[in-house]
């Protein structure tokens, strides 16, 4: 048997962080999606720190179903944040989602308020 979606995913994104090693200069923007919501973290992996983060179940956004839209604005608000933070530049880890839908807009929306990849 080859299990489930999520053991896959997970196999994926074990793969993805073998390569993915986010630093003080140049921390790791990581994604995860469940079916209702988003969340972004930026995350310093020598120290073991979250930097900055933002997701879809904050008070501004928790009203509004997980749309490519509010997945924009989930990256807007990680984006700013970081730059509040002191960081622009980051390496993307995409949890072992597929590049397309609402993790492209997430990571659309963090290139946006100038975040760079």
């Amino acid at each position: 048997m080859r299990g489930s979606r999520t053991q896959a995913r997970r196999r994926r994104h074990f793969r993805v962080r073998k390569k993915v090693h986010g630093t003080a200069t140049r921390p790791r923007l990581a994604v995860f999606r469940s079916n209702r919501y988003i969340y972004a973290q930026i995350i310093d992996d020598d120290q073991g720190v979250t930097v900055a983060s933002a997701s879809s179940r904050e008070d501004k956004l928790a009203k509004k179903t997980l749309t490519v839209d509010t997945a924009t604005k989930v990256g807007e608000l990680v984006g700013a944040r970081a730059k509040d933070a002191g960081i622009d530049a980051v390496v993307f880890d995409r949890g072992g989602f597929a590049f397309h839908g609402r993790v492209k807009a997430l990571a659309d929306g963090a290139r946006k308020s100038g975040l760079e990849f």
